[in-house]
This record gives C-alpha cells, sequence and structure tokens, in this order.
C-alpha cells in the first residue's frame, strides 16, 4: 500500500537506514489504520503516497533530530492516529513509549493496532495538563514530542513540564513558526526550557518541516500547568 521505497530512501538520507521489517510494519499499520477510519475518524490522510510522508516520514524526523538512547522515555502528547509515537515505536521497539490523547476511542484503535504488531505502548487517556501535575508522570521523560496545531506557548506548558530535568521537548512545526516562537521565549524560561535548537528537514513534496528542540535545563514551577483555559490565554 504505501511507497516503502520513498520511506527507506528518504529515511537513509536522514541517517536512519530502515529494515524491511520495519517497512513491513509501517505498511500493516497504514492498513490497519485505514480499517478503523472506517469506523472512528482517525486520520483525512488516506492516499499512501500523503501518508508514507505527511504521516511516517514525518514522524521520522523526530528519530533524525534527537537520536534517542536505547530504552529511553518518550511521550507523544496528543497522538491522534498514533503519529509520532506509533512510527517511532515501530522503528525503535525499544522505546518506551506512552501516547497521551483525549480520545479514547481512538487510543483503544493505536493499543489495537499495535497490538497486532507485537508491540505494546503505555496508553493514557486523559489531557496533557492533567498528567503534568501527576506525580506519576510529572518530570518523568526523557523525550516529550507533539506534533499536535497549539502554538508554541501552549505547547510549552503542556509538554515541558513532563520533561526531566535533562530531557528534550520536541515540537514539530511547519515552515512558519518563527513569530509563535519568539512570543513564547520567556514563557519556555519560566518553564525551565532553555535555548531552542531548531533541525530542517525536507519531506518529499512538501514545503518542509522543522523539529524545535528544546532543552529542559531546570526543573517546572509547581504553578505549571495551569489550567487549560489559562494557558489558552497568553499574559
Amino acid at each position: 500500500m504505501l511507497p516503502l521505497n520513498i520511506i527507506k530512501s528518504t529515511a537513509a538520507g536522514w541517517g536512519l537506514p530502515l529494515s524491511d521489517d520495519i517497512l513491513t510494519r509501517f505498511d500493516s499499520y497504514a492498513q490497519m489504520l485505514i480499517e478503523w477510519n472506517q469506523k472512528l475518524n482517525m486520520t483525512r490522510i488516506t492516499e499512501p503516497g500523503e501518508m508514507a510522508v505527511k504521516h511516517f516520514l514525518d514522524s521520522l524526523t523526530v528519530l533524525s533530530a534527537i537520536k534517542p538512547e536505547h530504552g529511553a522515555t518518550i511521550a507523544d502528547v496528543g497522538t491522534g492516529a498514533g503519529f509520532p509515537g506509533a512510527v517511532l515505536l515501530i522503528a525503535r521497539p525499544d522505546l518506551k513509549m506512552t501516547l497521551i490523547d483525549s480520545s479514547k476511542k481512538r487510543l483503544t484503535a493505536i493499543e489495537d493496532m499495535l497490538g497486532r504488531l507485537g508491540l505494546k505502548a503505555e496508553i493514557v487517556h486523559g489531557r496533557a495538563e492533567e498528567f503534568g501535575r501527576d506525580r506519576a508522570y510529572r518530570e518523568r521523560f526523557d523525550i516529550v514530542a507533539a506534533r499536535a496545531v497549539a502554538n508554541m506557548y501552549v505547547l510549552s506548558e503542556l509538554c515541558l513540564p513532563l520533561c526531566r530535568t535533562g530531557g528534550v521537548f520536541a515540537a514539530m512545526k511547519g515552515p512558519s513558526f518563527e513569530s509563535e516562537l519568539e512570543a513564547a521565549k520567556s514563557h519556555i524560561a519560566a518553564l525551565g526550557g532553555g535555548e531552542a535548537e531548531i533541525r530542517a528537514f525536507k519531506l518529499p513534496g512538501t514545503v518542509g518541516r522543522h523539529i524545535i528542540m528544546i532543552k529542559k535545563i531546570s526543573q517546572t514551577a509547581t504553578i505549571y500547568p495551569r489550567v487549560f483555559a489559562k494557558i489558552n490565554k497568553p499574559e
């Protein structure tokens, strides 16, 4: 179904060699996602070529930009249909993956799809700001990734409280991110984040993607994260 040659060659150019087994699992996940999409609104992208680029390759940019250590703990905030988290887990089964989403039905679908591939992730139903205040999840993860459409101010407050000191918050963004990153700089610092490091990627047939990497340099103050209504209204 997926044009696996495009995924393989593009990823190789980023320093990510993918085995045939990994590529076959990508294809199986895509087919299962189409099946689930007939029951649930999992994704609006269903054309194989688009899925390969906008879901699978886009997700793989995280592995190229950060290169997680063996057994690293990763949280995917607002995983949706499992991107990037499920793709990262298929490519790197050693990762300890936690998938967070407010849609229980989508998480059920992802758990089913990963299970059929022989993979297991921690499935967490709820809102990110709730888990950022939960001692079981707060400042626990090596990497916290988000492909959500929220701006950097909001994403930072949702994600940095989950990230351990020394870990990395990775925001996946399109070509226009500079103004929102600039507007969020002081807030990122207040949350314990350092200077942003940016890695650009050219996806086939697209205008390009960016990974904004924020290293957690100090603990997040206990007042964060706030309730979402307050997070969504920058001071």
